[in-house]
Formats: structure tokens, sequence, C-alpha cells
């Protein structure tokens, strides 16, 4: 035990040497590359008049470090990560995320294999390094919900623009100049690409792509068909955004109907640790037995999973999509 010991411990030391010079030269091509971008201003930009911060030119590397981003490129999840990177709006490379996951599971993996079994380690480091992407996951669907609540009030005002006898990308420029963060600048690229030639039909299904909502997607469709057959384009966007408001109320009342069983399964989660934590500050000697036994971390691991399966089985029943 004493040799896995230390050997252990000079392959942690090995990872955390290995990630911090990796991270050392990762900030020196950025800084390397920032001092490019400056030296390329100051020569002047070779397309006038684009904002910088638009997103129509995009780097296609994977990562700085030349083997990773060819290595990443062999495989076809890298093109999904991608996808949700830029749906979560987060400035965050690829090559930096897959490192990111591979490290905290490693680390979490030799942590976890001194206290759990070696198929209960494996499933805690899976678990750990999940946690880099599960966040990409929750911080693309919270811009989701902000983007349906902000959506509505810029049709109603673009409804409103076109009224007044603007046409639909001066309407867009104008609404984009008055909306909220979230809702502007996919508006304001949308609008951008449309006006750089790309065309309202191409223009339309990227922002399709960028945003996989209904309420996009039918706001396309609505456009393309104005564009095709004509019509009053105000009244349909003002009829879109009441209904979208109406989706919005009963998804609202969806989701206090199903606050119940969330607390409910949360509640089923915790009490089993807080019991057993109770019973290791009451009486030690009586958890202890479970802990040294032959079996006891397997069972401990088993239950462990068992209560993270059921709170995930709960939370998928009482998740209801509108």
């Amino acid at each position: 035990m004493l040799i896995v010991s230390i050997l252990a411990f000079f392959v942690v030391i090995f990872l955390l040497a290995t990630i911090t010079v990796a991270i050392a030269w990762m900030a020196f091509l950025k800084r390397q590359a920032e001092g490019a971008e400056a030296v390329g201003e100051a020569g002047g930009s070779p397309v006038a008049g684009l904002d910088e911060d638009s997103h129509l030119f995009r780097s296609e590397r994977l990562s700085t470090l030349n083997f990773w981003d060819s290595l990443l490129t062999r495989f076809d999840f890298v093109e999904i990560l991608k996808t949700r990177l830029e749906q979560a709006e987060l400035d965050w490379s690829v090559g930096r995320v897959t490192l990111g996951m591979l490290f905290s599971a490693t680390v979490a993996f030799l942590l976890c294999s001194k206290i759990l079994p070696a198929w209960a380690a494996l499933l805690a480091a899976a678990a750990v390094g999940f946690a880099p992407y599960a966040y990409i996951l929750s911080r693309r669907r919270k811009r989701f919900d902000r983007f349906r609540e902000g959506f509505p009030d810029v049709l109603d005002s673009l409804a409103r623009a076109l009224r007044a006898g603007y046409p639909l990308a001066t309407a867009m420029e104008t609404v984009a100049a008055e909306s909220s963060p979230t809702v502007a600048v996919e508006i304001r690229r949308t609008s951008t690409e449309a006006n750089l030639g790309m065309g309202w039909p191409r223009a339309l299904e990227n922002m399709g792509h960028r945003l996989p909502l209904l309420e996009v997607n039918l706001f396309s469709a609505a456009v393309q068909l104005h564009s095709r057959t004509g019509g009053k384009l105000s009244e349909v966007m003002a009829q879109l955004a009441e209904n979208m408001r109406e989706t919005q109320s009963l998804r609202g009342e969806v989701r206090a109907l199903a606050a119940h069983g969330k607390l409910t399964g949360a509640i089923l989660t915790v009490l089993p640790i807080c019991i057993a934590l109770m019973m290791m500050y009451v009486s030690p000697e009586y958890m202890m037995v479970l802990y040294h036994h032959p079996w006891g971390k397997n069972l401990i691991a088993a239950a462990a999973g068992c209560l993270v399966l059921a709170h995930l089985v709960i939370r998928k029943i009482v998740d209801i999509e509108i």
C-alpha cells in the first residue's frame, strides 16, 4: 500500500505540473495572438466597417496546442461541443473544455480510488468530468429561457416599426438597439449577415441553428413566407408575439405544478445523506462497521449511485416540455 500511495502521489504531481505548463503555454500563445491582432489593427482592417465582435469571422482552430487541435479534428463530437459553446455564449475553445474535463476526471479518480472501489471511482470520475459540459448545457438552457422571455417584446417592437413604414432590415437594426442584450445580440447578428450579402433566408437559417427554438423557427418561417407571397408582416409579428406570451404563461403554470415533484425528489435524495451524517455524529462506531466491512464500500457506493439515479429519474418525470 505504501508503494501504491507513493506512485499515486507522483502521478498527481506529474499531472499538476503538466497542466500548469500547458496553461502557461496557452497563455503565451494567446498573448502572441493578441499582439498580432493589435499589429493588424494598427495597419488597417482588411474589411472596413465591420465590427470585430460581430462573430462573422471566427477562428476554426479548436485549441492553441497543435497536437491537441489535430487530435480533436478526428472526432465528430467536437462539432456538437462547438455548437453548444456558441449557443451558451461562452468564449471558450473546445480544446480548453476537453482538457478541463480530462484533468478534472483524472484528479477525481485518483482521489476517489483511495476511499471507493474501482468501479465507483470510475463512475465518480466520469461524473466530475461531465461537470463542465453540464455547466455549458445549464448556461445554454438559461440563455434560451431569457431569449424566450424577451422575444415577444421584440416582435411587438418589430411590428410597430413595420407599421411605421420601416423596411425589415432597418426595423431589425432599430429593434436590436432597443432590446435586451440576450435578444439584441442575435437580432443584430442576423441583420448584419443579411446586409452583408448572405441574404435573409440564409441569415434566418443561421439564427435557427444558433437558437434551436420553436419561436425562432416560427419567426423565420413567417419572414420567409412573407418574402415569397407578400402580405402584412406587422400583423403576423403581433400575432406571433401574442401566441408566444400565452405559451410562456402556460409554461409557467406547468413549472409551478411540477415544483412539488422536484422538491419531493430533492428531499428524498438529501434525506438518506442527512440520516447517515446524523448517525456518524451520534454513533460513529455503528456506521464504521459498515465502512470497514469487506462489502461496505461497495454498498455505500451503490447506495449513492442509486440516490443520484433516482433523483435524475424523478426530475425527468416532472420535467414536462411544452
